[in-house]
C-alpha cells in the first residue's frame, strides 16, 4: 500500500518552518512589500534556524534534505510570503550547480559560505537573454590561470547582498549552448558592479538587480566541472528549483484558501454567512480540489527525484500546473472578497500580486510545455 505520511523529521521540519513564518514572516510581509525592503534581519533569523543551508549535503556539515523534506520548506515559507521564500531559497539555488558539478574543493569552500550563513546567487539571466539561454553573451576568456569575465547579467536574485555567486557564461561563444560553462564568483572581486534594483510589482521584498562585470579576473580553478558543461548544470539546477517554485505556490495557493474560508464565514449577506451561498462553496471546492492535485503532482516529483529517476517532465509539470492553479485560485478569492479584495492591505491582493512572476521566472510556463510535450513527443 502507498504510504503518503511524512516522517518524523518531515513533520519536525513542517512545524519548525511554521513556526518560523508565523513569527517572523507573516506579521512582517505587509511591511516589507509596502516598502520593498530587503527583509535581511529575518534572513539572519532563517539562518538561526537552519534555512539557508538546506541544500547543503551531510558530507559537507549540512542536514542531507530529500526532495519532499526541501519541498515542504519551500511551501512553508510560500504560505507566508513568496518575496521571503525566494530570498531565503536562493541559497538553494546556487548551491545546485556545484552540487552537481563541483569537485570536493570546490563544494567544500562553496558550502562554507553557506554554512556561515552568507547570502549567495545564481546568474544565468541576461537583457538579451531570458528563455533562450544560448543567447547568453557574457563571456570567461582564460588568460593564463585565470578567467576574465565581460558581461551584464539582470533579473539577479539576492544580487546585491551575495558574498558569492554561481554564474553561466560563454568560453566559446561559436558552439552557443554547448559553449556555456559554470563559474564560482567572489562578489568582493573587483570589477563586479551591482546595478539597477528592479521595481516589481509582486514579490517586492526579495532583492532583484542587475550585476555587471568588467575585466573580472577569477582563478582558473573556479571553473565549476567541465568546460562547455554549463548549460548542463543549469538545466539540472533549473529542474530542482522549478520544484522549489512549485512547492512556494502550492503554499501560496493553501494560504489564499485559508484567508478565504476565513472571509467567507464571517463576513455575512441578508443576515447569512457567505459560506452558506452554495456558490461561494463551489468556488472553494474548486480551488481545494485544484490545490490537492497540484500537491499530488509536486510529490511524485519529489519521489522520482529521492529514487534518482528523470525528473524534468515531471518537475516542469509540477511548476506550470502549481503556479497556473495558483494565479486561478487568488483570482477566484479576489472575487470572492469583492471589493475588499482589491485594496491594499488586503491579504489576498498581495497574494495575487506574488503569484504572477510564479508562471514567468524559472522559466516562463510556456517555456515549460515546450519541455513536456518535447518529452511526450520523445517518449
Amino acid at each position: 500500500m502507498l504510504d503518503m505520511s511524512l516522517t518524523t523529521t518531515q513533520q519536525e521540519w513542517k512545524a519548525k518552518v511554521r513556526d518560523f513564518v508565523e513569527e517572523y514572516i507573516i506579521p512582517n510581509a505587509e511591511e516589507h512589500d509596502r516598502t520593498a525592503e530587503f527583509p535581511l534581519k529575518i534572513v539572519e533569523e532563517a539562518g538561526k534556524v537552519g534555512l539557508l543551508d538546506f541544500a547543503v549535503p551531510k558530507e559537507f556539515g549540512g542536514p542531507g534534505l530529500d526532495a519532499l523534506t526541501v519541498s515542504i520548506i519551500s511551501e512553508e515559507l510560500g504560505r507566508g510570503c513568496v518575496a521571503m521564500q525566494t530570498t531565503i531559497g536562493g541559497n538553494g539555488l546556487s548551491a545546485y550547480p556545484v552540487l552537481y558539478g563541483g569537485n570536493e574543493a570546490q563544494k567544500q569552500k562553496y558550502f562554507q559560505y553557506i554554512l556561515d550563513k552568507k547570502i549567495t546567487a545564481f546568474a544565468l539571466t541576461e537583457p538579451g537573454a531570458g528563455s533562450d539561454a544560448g543567447a547568453v553573451q557574457t563571456t570567461a576568456v582564460l588568460d593564463g590561470d585565470e578567467y576574465v569575465l565581460n558581461g551584464t547579467k539582470c533579473f539577479c536574485t539576492n544580487g546585491a547582498y551575495a558574498s558569492v555567486m554561481t554564474l553561466i557564461a560563454s568560453t566559446d561563444p561559436s558552439k552557443g549552448t554547448k559553449g556555456l560553462s559554470a563559474f564560482i564568483v567572489e562578489m568582493d572581486r573587483e570589477g563586479i558592479m551591482v546595478g539597477k534594483k528592479e521595481d516589481k510589482m509582486g514579490i517586492r521584498a526579495s532583492n532583484t538587480v542587475e550585476v555587471t562585470f568588467n575585466n573580472v579576473r577569477i582563478p582558473k580553478e573556479n571553473l565549476v566541472g567541465e568546460l562547455g558543461k554549463g548549460f548542463k548544470l543549469a538545466m539540472i539546477t533549473l529542474d530542482s528549483a522549478r520544484l522549489s517554485v512549485a512547492s512556494s505556490a502550492l503554499g501560496l495557493s493553501k494560504r489564499v484558501l485559508e484567508e478565504t474560508i476565513k472571509f467567507v464565514k464571517q463576513e455575512t449577506k441578508n443576515g447569512k454567512p457567505l459560506a452558506a451561498s452554495q456558490y461561494v462553496q463551489f468556488k472553494l471546492a474548486d480551488m481545494a480540489m485544484q490545490i490537492e492535485a497540484a500537491e499530488g503532482l509536486i510529490n511524485k516529483t519529489c519521489y522520482l527525484k529521492d529514487s534518482g529517476k528523470r525528473y524534468s517532465k515531471e518537475s516542469a509539470m509540477a511548476k506550470t500546473f502549481t503556479t497556473d492553479t495558483a494565479m486561478k485560485v487568488a483570482a477566484m478569492a479576489v472575487d470572492l472578497f469583492g471589493p475588499y479584495g482589491y485594496i491594499k492591505n488586503s491579504v489576498v491582493e498581495k497574494l495575487m500580486r506574488d503569484v504572477k512572476v510564479m508562471q514567468i521566472y524559472e522559466g516562463s510556463n510556456e517555456i515549460q510545455r515546450i519541455v513536456i510535450a518535447g518529452n511526450v513527443l520523445n517518449a
